[in-house]
């Protein structure tokens, strides 16, 4: 695929990534994409028809565009051979004297990985019904587990549901071998011709029922973005989890433990349905069948019952589409949910050293950039760190500091001042994690305004009515917070 690559290359070269994208077409974050408004964009956005213009319009909003403008487009950037290339393999097709794209050129950071359409049904030329075999299209989920998923060498790592197989790409960037599975062999397709372009040697592509194919095999990094739309249709093969939407996801937390490595973590992109009253984090671990395991469930954005309907139903016309409001609200009330909630679940093996496994459960909004991964690890690293049995004597041995800027933000209710609560959200983070916290861990904070020792902190907590016990509990629940570090003689706690 030599032509192909440097066609990816040429509209690098254009600013055809992420950032640039993103800039051209005035969003925050190119999850902000809308596609029902790509018309605005052509017109507002995208009316100089540079090269840059014609790449994004052809490649990402599908547009339809003259052969006259797709050649001086692709003379000045490609040259002849690369767009009798793209042609000849069905990337894209001339009809009529226009030309349009067969498949999408989805960005993810610099990267950039072919998939089928976001919007298959947008009404132009050729459209068709969507198959049920849909390739996934690089949609905000799949961004939001690129941007979270650590990075770190390991040996081997599989990417299930793998789809167009970006999380496969990535991982074989830091990993010694990939394996990538989908039941769907048009995705397995997909994903060959993605590693091709990147002439990627070290990804194995296997078509089959999650992990069914690699028999016994454990691995040290485990990523999935499955289907977990709770629908009562069934209609696309990539989306549909069934009536519930965990037939899928279900199964793969289920298999953790038979299949991650010791010290191997999971990452998991998906939606969950949440019932009044219940814990989702309960129900994962209840799909992990008691193995001991830790559980980071991040909530990073919560949809109404009625939202969700609105937002999954379909339709001709008005008639049509009311109806399958109903129908989707109804099996989502038969599942007995009052919301939907999008989580990014990582799942690893416990060290006894710290305990009994443990769940911690946050609320963030979506990762803005890759820095997410990091600041994940470091949540894991701090709890870890905070259940460990000889923490006070790490705490002897090293300082504490405030970590970064903390936005503080009090509130309580007029007339009942016994009770005030406190908002603490570390700023210039990739995950927004918002926490309330005790009034008592806010004045050690409000105090803490240079790295200390913890005989200095004792001095500092005994003058505000606290004992050496409750001070370490209050220590202790700022590091599992995150608010608070030790910057020294870790002795290799984290």
């Amino acid at each position: 695929m030599p032509a192909v690559r440097a066609t990816l290359s040429h509209l690098a070269q254009l600013g055809y990534c992420e950032k640039t994208i993103r800039e051209r077409l005035g969003l925050a974050d190119i999850n902000d994409l809308l596609w029902r408004a790509l018309p605005i964009y052509r017109r507002e956005r995208l009316s100089n028809r540079d090269a840059l213009a014609s790449a994004i319009d052809l490649f990402l909003l599908q547009g339809v565009i003259p052969l006259q403008e797709v050649n001086a487009l692709f003379c000045q950037t490609f040259g002849q051979t690369d767009w009798q290339v793209l042609a000849q393999i069905g990337v894209v097709t001339v009809e009529a004297g226009f030309v349009r794209a067969q498949v999408s050129l989805f960005p993810v950071g610099d990267r950039l990985v072919f998939s089928e359409h976001a919007w298959p049904k947008l009404p132009h030329p050729g459209t068709v019904d969507v198959p049920h075999n849909q390739v996934m299209f690089v949609g905000s989920d799949s961004h939001w587990l690129a941007r979270s998923t650590f990075r770190y060498p390991v040996r081997n790592a599989l990417d299930l549901c793998t789809g167009s197989g970006i999380h496969a790409l990535l991982a074989a960037t830091h990993a010694q071998r990939v394996v990538a599975v989908d039941i769907n062999p048009r995705a397995a397709l997909c994903t060959q011709f993605n590693a091709k372009i990147e002439g990627i040697a070290n990804l194995t592509i296997l078509v089959g029922d999650l992990l069914e194919p690699v028999g016994e095999e454990r691995f040290d990094l485990l990523t999935a973005n499955p289907p977990f739309v709770p629908s009562p249709v069934h209609s696309l093969g990539f989306r549909d989890g069934g009536h519930s939407g965990e037939d899928v996801q279900r199964r793969i937390v289920a298999a953790l433990p038979h299949h991650l490595a010791p010290g191997g973590v999971a990452q998991i992109i998906t939606e969950i349905g949440e019932r009044e009253g219940e814990s989702i984090a309960d129900r994962v671990r209840e799909w992990l069948g008691g193995a001991p395991m830790d559980i980071h469930l991040l909530r990073l954005r919560e949809y109404s019952t009625a939202a969700y309907a609105f937002g999954h139903a379909d339709g001709e016309d008005y008639g049509v589409f009311l109806r399958s409001v109903d129908q989707w609200h109804e099996n989502l009330m038969a599942q007995g949910y009052a919301r939907i909630i999008a989580v990014l679940l990582t799942i690893q093996w416990s060290d006894p050293t710290y305990g009994a496994p443990w769940t911690k459960s946050e609320e963030s909004k979506p990762p803005v950039s890759d820095r997410a991964a990091v600041e994940i690890e470091d949540r894991l690293a701090a709890e870890r760190l905070s259940r460990h049995p000889g923490l006070y004597r790490i705490l002897e041995q090293s300082t504490v500091e405030r970590v970064a800027r903390i936005s503080i933000i009090d509130a309580g209710v007029l007339g009942d001042e016994s009770h005030p609560k406190t908002n603490a959200q570390l700023l210039g983070r990739a995950l927004a994690i918002q926490q309330w916290i005790e009034p008592i861990e806010r004045e050690i904070l409000l105090r803490m305004k240079v790295s200390q020792t913890f005989a200095e902190i004792l001095t500092l907590s005994h003058t505000l009515g606290l004992d050496e016990g409750m001070t370490l509990t209050v220590i202790r629940s700022l590091l599992q917070r995150g608010l608070i570090a030790l910057t020294s003689a870790k002795n290799g706690i984290g």
